[in-house]
């Protein structure tokens, strides 16, 4: 059927490309049958000539339409292989087409070796950065390490803080990268969501302590379909967001979804977001207003847990009130992936 329907789009685009020798071809019919019957000849020679006619302008138009098909379908494939295509076209013996077809050869050649340069561009200010972000792990592990030794270093509890944050943001670039990089593997296993959130809560425990931020868990015996590492990133991320915007004093509540089976709520009494930036968070590079204003946004945390859940087949819902919070549900009933069929 769709054969049927691309033959009958390409006679169609024929006959509007030669509409003109159509016309003159009716033309000629009429102008014959004119003559014909002015002189008052016999009409089977009228007859004769108009099926001698149509018999050669029927060939003629058949020869034509044989060419054109043969190059529309050479032209379609310009899109996988431009200049193998190119070469198989007929040489035009329209000089202006001939030349159109030279030039947009040496285009195509151009923009491909454009985009091999910006490849390598690419790859090497990723194969940089990576190796940036994980040279840049070596202090911190030799902080870490010092202030281990030191317990009565000045401003120890500062310092720690500080150093996890760093962490958070080295590890929020490398899963960036990683998550970028099409293919990424993923293992789906049945995974234990109350394991996951103790260790990402236990990771966090100095924010908790030094921030006198109090946490409400209600442990769950969930068992979920997922990838442990990506769903681990993914429940550090928005716990990241919940004790950054949450002020001293405040409470995080971490809990499953009475109503809604495999819904896991993380909510917090911050800062909030406004109604406005609700719609944009999800894009690359956003922080809104409070994140501006704070000077604590990267812009990239939610996308990367946007990317991460669409990756896993799950779902993020965020509802958020300025000045009164923000609840962050996530939907772990993992939806089928293209992957699987």
């Amino acid at each position: 059927m769709k054969s049927t329907n691309k033959w009958t789009d390409i006679f169609i685009a024929f006959i509007k490309a030669n509409r003109s020798l159509l016309i003159i071809y009716m033309l000629n019919i009429i102008v014959f049958s004119s003559v014909y019957m002015l002189g008052r000849l016999p009409f089977y020679f009228l007859r004769f000539s108009i099926e001698l006619s149509f018999f050669l302008g029927s060939c003629f138009f058949a020869f034509q339409f044989s060419r054109y098909y043969k190059r529309f379908r050479l032209l379609e494939r310009m899109d996988k292989d431009p200049i193998h295509a190119l070469k198989q076209l007929a040489a035009s013996q329209d000089p202006s087409e001939a030349f159109l077809r030279i030039k947009i050869g040496d285009l195509i050649k151009e923009i491909q070796q454009i985009e091999r340069m910006n490849v390598q561009r690419s790859n090497s200010q990723m194969d940089y950065f990576t190796l940036w972000l994980h040279q840049i792990k070596t202090p911190i592990s030799a902080i870490s390490l010092l202030m281990q030794r030191d317990s009565q270093m000045n401003y120890r509890h500062q310092m720690e803080q500080e150093l996890l944050r760093i962490e958070n943001y080295t590890h929020m670039a490398l899963n960036y990268l990683k998550i970028e990089k099409s293919g990424s593997d993923l293992d789906f296993v049945n995974v234990s969501l109350n394991r996951v959130i103790k260790e990402t809560v236990k990771k966090s425990s100095i924010l908790f302590i030094y921030n006198h931020i109090q946490l409400d868990y209600q442990e769950t015996a969930a068992i979920i379909l997922s990838d442990e590492k990506w769903l681990r990133v993914l429940v550090e991320q928005i716990l990241s967001n919940s004790l950054k915007y949450t002020p001293e004093g405040g409470i995080i509540r971490i809990y499953m979804n009475p109503t809604h089976e495999h819904q896991l709520i993380i909510e917090d009494t911050g800062i909030g977001i406004r109604s406005e930036d609700l719609p944009r968070i999800f894009e690359r590079g956003y922080s809104g207003f409070n994140g501006r204003i704070h000077e604590k946004s990267t812009g990239l945390g939610l996308f990367l847990s946007q990317e991460i859940t669409k990756r896993l087949g799950h779902n993020l819902i965020i509802e958020s009130t300025l000045g009164k919070g923000t609840k962050v549900m996530i939907d772990l009933a993992r939806e089928p992936l293209i992957s699987d069929y």
